[in-house]
């Protein structure tokens, strides 16, 4: 027995006063309609009609557990209806995971603009660095940064790639010098990013050439906005992201080095459950980061991709 359908045709046959009406508004045959109510009544070992050849009426047991029935299948009505807005309209609350040090300097003063063109919906935004598992933890939604994305069931938007310069505060460069070649680091004090694929080698390029330096230093940290921190105070050079060092370079309290060269990039992810009913929530945030993030000073930001999910 399909406990359900066979609900839906016991208040069915309730409602419209007999088995002909509902069979005829279900488009069941009588036997459909007769063989659920004869189901349903041994699955509840109690008689919910009486019947004849000429009449219908339910039973004392049939009328309460019809007032029951109705109600749970008008509730249900209402859930399913719900969640079919809640696709098509944005609502609810969206839990995204972020990095910190992206998530300050591109994103925390756009987001307000995103909640006041949403009112429906609730930001829950976790700013961590480290790799959630968007699943087991219940996000709907995470922004990852990475030079090589892992293979994963999870789809990955591309939004953009920021940039990386080199650079160090003036006063290092005034006691150990201003690198020449990429091989000059070698000799220098180098702050690592402790997250990054390649924090103990840093890959540069210059038309058709191509060194890959190994970097050494007494400074990892997982963070880089830390990191922009340490090389401000004077304690060696690093790779850093330029969007985060713009009004350091402007204001000269940090300079660039071998600019000449090609630095790495690292390709900045939309990364979400799934394609398939994808809910309104998460795509109207997804085109929203598009929006915004297009908005950047040029030059510091490149590689925005503007494709659909």
């Amino acid at each position: 027995m399909d406990r359900l359908t066979a609900l839906v045709v016991f208040r069915q046959v309730v409602e419209r006063g007999s088995f002909a009406a509902a069979s005829r508004y279900l488009k069941l045959s009588a036997a459909a309609v007769s063989k659920n109510i004869g189901e349903l009544e041994a699955h509840l070992a109690v008689r919910l009609l009486n019947r004849t050849t000429r009449r219908m009426s339910l039973t004392e047991a049939g009328l309460h557990y019809y007032q029951q029935v109705a109600r749970i299948l008008d509730d249900l009505h209402e859930a399913d209806s719900l969640l079919g807005a809640m696709q098509s309209t944005p609502s609810g609350t969206l839990r995204v995971s972020a990095p910190m040090s992206f998530s300050l300097v591109c994103l925390a003063d756009v987001i307000p603009r995103f909640l006041a063109r949403y009112p429906g919906l609730a930001l829950d935004l976790q700013l961590d660095d480290r790799r959630v598992d968007l699943i087991g933890e219940g996000f709907d939604l995470a922004i990852r940064g990475s030079d090589r994305l892992e293979d994963s069931s999870l789809v990955a938007r591309p939004l953009l790639t920021l940039r990386h310069v080199l650079c160090a505060a003036p006063g290092y460069l005034r006691k150990h010098g201003v690198p020449v070649t990429p091989e000059d680091l070698q000799a220098m004090e180098c702050v690592q990013f402790s997250l990054s694929g390649h924090a103990k080698e840093w890959l540069f390029q210059r038309g058709e050439e191509s060194r890959r330096v190994e970097v050494r230093g007494r400074y990892r940290v997982n963070s880089s906005l830390a990191l922009c921190a340490a090389l401000r105070a004077g304690h060696g050079v690093s790779l850093v992201p330029e969007a985060y060092v713009r009004d350091d370079l402007e204001s000269g309290r940090l300079q660039a080095l071998l600019e000449d060269w090609q630095m790495m990039e690292t390709q900045l992810y939309a990364v979400y459950p799934s394609r398939r009913q994808l809910q309104a929530k998460v795509r109207v945030f997804v085109d929203f980061l598009v929006e915004a993030l297009s908005d950047t000073p040029p030059g510091y930001l490149v590689g925005l991709q503007a494709s659909s999910p």
